[in-house]
C-alpha cells in the first residue's frame, strides 16, 4: 500500500501554534521553512512509486517524508543511526517535512526503511530527477538568471583506504581467499599450506607493507608470483571464476603484471600503471589522479553575477556530474552543455579554466550559443614573434605585421592561410631573424591554419583588460567549491561505490542550493521574483482577503475553536 500526503491543502488549525510567535519565526526563517515551502511538494515521488505495489505489503512510509529524510541526511552530513534520531525527535525535521502526527507511525522511521530507499533511489539514479527537478523549480520561482554561469570540478574521495601497490595485490589476494575459504572449503584445503599461512590471519596486510624500501621489489615480485598462480589455479572452474573477487585479482594482475611468454610473471614499472586502475578492492570503481590522488571527481555548474556582492541576486548550482577521479575536465564542458539544452538553461557566457577551454571545445560550445571565456592552453614560443603580436581581422584576416607593415595578398585553401609579405619590406626588418615569416621565390610568406589563428585571437584577446574584467568572476567558483565541502562534507564521504559516491555528491550539491535560498529569502528578497510573488493570481488574493479579514475579526478563530 502506498502512502502520500497531500503536502498542498492547508491545515484547519494550526499544529505549530503551541509553539508561540518567536519559535514559530525561527522555524520559517530557517532551512526548514524554506524546504517546506519550496522543496517538500517538489520531491519526485512519482520516480519511487513504481517500487511499491498499491495492493500488496504494508502501508509505506509517507513517500515524501521518506526522500525528505534521504535529501535532509545529507543536507547536514548525518550518519544512519543520526537521521533516525532527528527524524523521530527533531521539530525542525518535522516542520520541513509536514510531519504533524505525534505517534510513531508518522514520526518514526527505522534503518531498513531507510536503506531500502536509499537503494532504490541510487540504482535508479532518482537522485539526478531529484537534483534537476527541484533546482529547475527554484530557477522559475525565484526567476534566477542562467545566462551566466561558471564551471569547475572538485576531487573526492569514499570511504576507502588509500592503498599503495604493495597493498593493492595483499588485499586482492586475501579478498579472494577469506571467500574461497567461506564457500568452497575444500578447495581452500588443497592450497599449500605455506600459502594459506601468508594471507590467513587478519594481520596479513600489515605484514607485507612493513618491509624496508630497498627489499619492497622482492614483495612485490613474491605477491605478483601468488596472484599469477591463483588465478591460473582456477582459471578452468566456472564457478570460481563467477566469483567477484576473482574477478578483482585478474584486473590487479592485468594492470599491475607483465606476463612473460615463458610464463615468468613480474611487477611492471610504476610509470606503466594507468591512472583507472584498480585503487582498493574495496571500492572497485575509484580511480587515480595525478595531481589529486584517489578518488573520484565532481563536474559543479553554477550561475553568477556581478550584483552577488551585494546579496540581493539568487546563484544556484545548475549541474553536477560524478566522474571517476582519472577524467579528464577537458570532456566535461560539453556533456554540461547538453544537460543545460535539455533543461533550458542554456547559458549565454561560461567561465572555466584552461582544462575546459581547448579549441574544438571554444568551437563547439559556440554552435550551441554559448561563450566559453577561457585561457587558452599552453604558453606561446618565447622565441619567435607569436602570432598573436600580428594585427589580425574578425575574419581571419592579418591586417598587419608588428612592425605595422601590411600584407601584399591573403590566400586560403579549405582551413590554410598563405599571407605574402613583400621581400624589401621583411628583408630589411630588424626583427626578421624572429619572425614566423618565411622567405619564399616571390614574397616573403606568413603560413597557419584556421586553429591557429583562433588560438592567435584568444591570446590576444586574454592581454586585455576586458579579458581581465569578466575572467575574475571565475574565481568565485573557488568559493562554492569550499562551501560544497565545509557545508556538507562532500569530499570524504561514508560510503563507497559509483552509485553510492553520486548519491551523496549530488544530493549534497542540492543542499548547497537550499542553504543559498534560505538565506536569499532571509534577507527579504523573495517578493522581488515574478514567480514568488504571493500577491499575484487568485492564490494571491485569497491570502490577502484572508490578512485583512484577520485584522478585523482577530479572536475569529478563538471563538471557532471554543
Amino acid at each position: 500500500m502506498i502512502n502520500i500526503k497531500d503536502h498542498k491543502t492547508g491545515h484547519l488549525w494550526d499544529p505549530w501554534e503551541h509553539l508561540g510567535v518567536k519559535r514559530r519565526k525561527l522555524l520559517e526563517e530557517s532551512w526548514a521553512g524554506a524546504f517546506r515551502k519550496y522543496i517538500l511538494q517538489q520531491l519526485p515521488i512519482a520516480s519511487v512509486i513504481p517500487f511499491f505495489s498499491e495492493g500488496l505489503g504494508r502501508p509505506t512510509k509517507e513517500l515524501h517524508a521518506v526522500l525528505g529524510a534521504l535529501l535532509l541526511q545529507q543536507v547536514h552530513d548525518l550518519t544512519d543511526k543520526e537521521t533516525v534520531e532527528q527524524f523521530s525527535f527533531n521539530a525542525q525535521w518535522h516542520y520541513a517535512l509536514n510531519i504533524t502526527g505525534a505517534g510513531d507511525e508518522e514520526t518514526y522511521l527505522c534503518l531498513k526503511t531507510l536503506w531500502n530507499a536509499r537503494k532504490i533511489v541510487y540504482e535508479n539514479e532518482i537522485d539526478k530527477i531529484l537534483f534537476e527537478d527541484i533546482t529547475d523549480h527554484l530557477i522559475k520561482i525565484f526567476d534566477v538568471d542562467t545566462s551566466k554561469q561558471r564551471i569547475d570540478s572538485v576531487h573526492i574521495q569514499s570511504n576507502m583506504r588509500k592503498l599503495g601497490r604493495i597493498r593493492i595485490i595483499a588485499a586482492a589476494i586475501k579478498k579472494f581467499i577469506v571467500n574461497l575459504k567461506r564457500h568452497h572449503p575444500e578447495l581452500y584445503g588443497n592450497l599449500p599450506e605455506d600459502f594459506k599461512d601468508r594471507y590467513k590471519n587478519d594481520n596479513a596486510l600489515s605484514i607485507f607493507s612493513l618491509v624496508k624500501p630497498s627489499e619492497s621489489h622482492k614483495t612485490l615480485a613474491q605477491l605478483s608470483q601468488d596472484l599469477f598462480d591463483l588465478s591460473q589455479r582456477f582459471k578452468d572452474n566456472d564457478q570460481i571464476k563467477a566469483m567477484s573477487t576473482y574477478t578483482c585479482m585478474l584486473r590487479v594482475l592485468e594492470e599491475q603484471c607483465d606476463l612473460g611468454e615463458d610464463g615468468t610473471v613480474t611487477s611492471k614499472p610504476a610509470k606503466k600503471i594507468v591512472s583507472n586502475s584498480l585503487q582498493n578492492p574495496s571500492d572497485p570503481d575509484a580511480t587515480y589522479d595525478g595531481h589529486k590522488g584517489q578518488g573520484y571527481q565532481v563536474q559543479v555548474n553554477e550561475t553568477w553575477s556581478e550584483k552577488n556582492e551585494d546579496s540581493d541576486s539568487l546563484n544556484l548550482i545548475t549541474h553536477i556530474e560524478v566522474e571517476p577521479a582519472h577524467e579528464s575536465d577537458a570532456h566535461a564542458l560539453l556533456p554540461a552543455i547538453k544537460d543545460a539544452e535539455k533543461r533550458d538553461i542554456v547559458p549565454n557566457e561560461l567561465l572555466a579554466d584552461s582544462l575546459y577551454g581547448s579549441d574544438d571545445n571554444v568551437e563547439q560550445a559556440r554552435q550551441k550559443g554559448v561563450e566559453v571565456v577561457s585561457p587558452t592552453m599552453g604558453k606561446e614560443n618565447q622565441e619567435t614573434i607569436p602570432l598573436s603580436d600580428f594585427e589580425l581581422s574578425e575574419d581571419g584576416i592579418v591586417i598587419k605585421c608588428p612592425e605595422g607593415h601590411k600584407p601584399v595578398d591573403h590566400k586560403r585553401k579549405k582551413t590554410r592561410n598563405t599571407v605574402s609579405f613583400e621581400v624589401n619590406t621583411c628583408s630589411n626588418c630588424s626583427r626578421c631573424f624572429q619572425c614566423p615569416v618565411k622567405k619564399g621565390e616571390k614574397y616573403y610568406y606568413l603560413r597557419f591554419v584556421d586553429k591557429e589563428f583562433r588560438l592567435a585571437k584568444r591570446r590576444a584577446y586574454e592581454k586585455t583588460d576586458a579579458f581581465k574584467d569578466r575572467y575574475r568572476y571565475r574565481a568565485g567558483v573557488e568559493a562554492t567549491m569550499s562551501e560544497y565541502d565545509r557545508l556538507t562534507g562532500v569530499k570524504h564521504l561514508r560510503v563507497r561505490g559509483f552509485q553510492a559516491v553520486r548519491f551523496c555528491a549530488t544530493l549534497k550539491a542540492l543542499a548547497i542550493n537550499i542553504y543559498r535560498v534560505t538565506a536569499f529569502v532571509k534577507a527579504g528578497n523573495q517578493d522581488k521574483c515574478p514567480g514568488n510573488n504571493p500577491k499575484a493570481g487568485l492564490k494571491g488574493w485569497f491570502s490577502a482577503f484572508k490578512e485583512q479579514f484577520s485584522r478585523l475579526w482577530p479572536n475569529l478563530g478563538n471563538i471557532c475553536r471554543c
